[in-house]
């Protein structure tokens, strides 16, 4: 069967999830930043299209007469070529709306601006879909007709780091406000204050997508927090993305309202404090583990959750603005 390629190059033969495959496409986002925003866009959807293929593959009955490790690697490479060529021939329009984004950044702030971001969300997305289970990601392509909520769920696991990446001193200026209110929910919550710094990152992306009322006014709900039944505070609707059976879909919601950072963080120190399904998570100090107590109690649907969390709390981003 001929191979299909996306261009020229070889990088277009191989996944970005392939080390010298994404070093190429550095080179060539460096070389044409429109040429390589559509690359990126293209191996976003083949890299999807791979794992979904691996899901089916490991469904089905193994351990047959012919079957080997050598028969295997060669079964996973002639997926990963099928996967770019269906990601070519049938694209799905996720690699369109990338696209779209990274082109409407260009005409906002420039060329360098786009291409900078670009390779910010190359990064990502080897990191994301390196740890990205086949079944995760089966959900996520059945659910392909959400692919405004599912682009942004799956670059969201760098979503909070690409727009530091944006602004450097976005994480600092956060981190800034926030920091004293955060040492006061962890002496409430026994967290350290880094984690819940890095937890409130990660809902409001450092700040730059904080939930804002109906007059443009912040609500300083940082935490992403819903207004249930019992809450008679303030409260602002927003669009925002949950994850039904894995599956991304977009919905109305109503979220808590505060009126300054204190009050956001001392609701957020007694939400996990009052509630039985959190007591996983008092006390926690261990980066990882207190993602994954957040995530085990329900606080996100995203299936992905800890893990973009447990990301922050390690990583650079968390680390150089703490000590700015």
């Amino acid at each position: 069967m001929k191979s299909i390629t996306l261009a020229s190059d070889t990088a277009n033969t191989r996944l970005a999830i392939d080390p010298a495959a994404a070093a190429d496409l550095r080179a060539r986002l460096a070389q044409d930043s429109q040429g390589g925003m559509k690359q990126v866009a293209r191996q976003f959807e083949g890299m999807l299209l791979q794992l979904l293929l691996k899901s089916m593959r490991d469904a089905t009955t193994s351990g047959g007469m012919l079957d080997s490790q050598q028969g295997s690697f060669f079964t996973a490479l002639g997926d990963q070529q099928m996967a770019l060529n269906l990601a070519t021939q049938m694209p799905m329009g996720l690699a369109e709306l990338i696209e779209q984004q990274q082109s409407g950044r260009a005409a906002k702030g420039g060329e360098a601006e786009a291409t900078h971001s670009t390779s910010a969300t190359l990064d990502a997305l080897q990191q994301s879909l390196s740890a990205l289970s086949p079944a995760t990601a089966a959900g996520y392509l059945g659910g392909a007709r959400h692919r405004t909520g599912l682009l942004a769920s799956a670059a969201g696991s760098s979503r909070a780091a690409a727009l530091a990446a944006e602004s450097p001193s976005a994480p600092r200026d956060f981190v800034d406000r926030v920091w004293p209110h955060a040492q006061a929910a962890a002496a409430a919550t026994g967290v350290p204050a880094r984690f819940l710094v890095a937890h409130s990152a990660l809902e409001s992306g450092w700040g730059r997508r904080e939930i804002s009322r109906a007059d443009g006014s912040p609500s300083f709900n940082v935490f992403g927090i819903k207004a249930g039944r019992n809450w008679s505070g303030a409260t602002v609707e927003v669009d925002t993305t949950e994850f039904v059976n894995g599956v991304a879909q977009s919905e109305r919601a109503t979220f808590r309202a505060y009126a300054s950072y204190a009050e956001a963080f001392r609701d957020y120190a007694e939400l996990l404090s009052s509630k039985p399904r959190y007591a996983g998570v008092l006390g926690q100090q261990d980066g990882v583990q207190f993602a994954r107590s957040l995530q085990e109690a329900g606080y996100a649907t995203d299936p992905m959750y800890a893990d973009k969390l447990a990301r922050i709390i390690a990583g650079n981003t968390l680390r150089q603005a703490l000590s700015g």
